[in-house]
């Protein structure tokens, strides 16, 4: 067991060193559900097997120590050394294969419990949803509001919230599913939507929008104008540069594009059964569905919700929309 823990322990050092390295492209929710599943079994093993096997070796020696007693008593002899607690403290010791797999199986799969259909925690790389979330953010995702999926899988379990305009969605990158995106719902399954002229419409109807005071982005030392627009029911504020073009550049020949129509004015989509269209609220500083197009419903991890940590800035503690 020693030499098959040791192999086991290997391969996940190894795996886990090659994605930091960029040997291979990681996937932490099958390598957590891996992690769990093997422990799992360690624990199992652990509590039904070993752990009565020590034990029974420690019956025996108390066994063996109580009839030495007996015999000697017999002979007279009522002083004799019969500290048995450190060996029977060795006796029951886990040995070390056992305490670095069953005994990590309940942390670790209350970790896998809580990661997989409660909450997530992300960190915003980027500054495509300022000035909503800001670079070095650290988030928390529901997991359950849009319903329970099974895990790497994504399978959907439980029908939950529906998906809203002006939510603030984290779902997996339709070009490179491995890797998490976040970006605000405009568009839902049968809607037209348009951003012409950097004016966003949906269905014929432009978005209400408020002007705010220009808006000083640190992250790139610039001024840009800043508005409050309403999507759903509550309102969320957005950026644009005047200074970049309103046609969309460079969009890749994604699924469903054929619903889209690109002009130097922008474009204009029917978002397709079971998709949905996502911008960043730094609009002309966005990777989102003007480029990589439609959201499908299997790709969706959860509502990002709450801001609980950005190390350069503790103000930015706290709940958005």
């Amino acid at each position: 067991m020693q030499f098959l823990t040791s192999l086991i322990l290997a391969a996940f050092l190894a795996y886990a060193g090659s994605w930091y390295l960029g040997y291979l492209e990681g996937n932490f929710a099958l390598l957590l559900l891996l992690a769990t599943v093997v422990t799992g079994i360690y624990w199992l093993a652990e509590r039904f097997f070993f752990l009565p096997q020590r034990q029974k070796a420690v019956a025996q020696l108390e066994a063996e120590t109580a009839q030495r007693r007996t015999d000697l008593g017999k002979m007279g002899i009522d002083q004799v050394d019969t500290d048995i607690r450190e060996s029977r403290e060795k006796l029951l010791m886990q040995p070390w294969w056992l305490d670095w797999t069953a005994g990590l199986f309940p942390v670790i799969v209350v970790v896998f419990i809580l990661r997989s259909f409660l909450f997530e925690p992300f960190k915003i790389p980027s500054g495509s949803m300022i000035p909503t979330l800001h670079i070095g953010d650290l988030i928390l995702v529901n997991k359950f509001h849009y319903g329970i999926r099974l895990p790497v899988a994504n399978t959907k379990l439980t029908e939950g919230t529906p998906v809203q305009r002006g939510d603030v969605m984290v779902f997996r990158y339709p070009p490179k599913p491995s890797v998490d995106y976040i970006k605000r719902v405009v568009a839902l399954p049968g809607d037209e939507v348009a951003y012409l002229n950097k004016t966003l419409r949906i269905n014929g109807q432009p978005v209400p929008t408020e002007v705010l005071p220009d808006f000083f982005d640190d992250s790139t030392m610039q001024y840009h104008k800043h508005r409050r627009e309403l999507l759903g029911l509550k309102p969320h504020q957005t950026l644009q540069d005047d200074t970049r073009p309103a046609f969309v550049p460079g969009a890749d020949p994604f699924p469903g594009r054929e619903n889209c129509n690109y002009t130097v004015e922008g474009v204009i989509c029917k978002v397709p059964t079971g998709h949905y269209f996502v911008m960043g609220d730094n609009r002309d500083n966005s990777l989102d569905s003007r480029y990589f197009g439609f959201v499908p419903d299997a790709n969706i991890v959860g509502k990002a919700f709450f801001v609980w940590m950005n190390f350069g800035n503790l103000k930015r503690i706290g709940a958005f929309d």
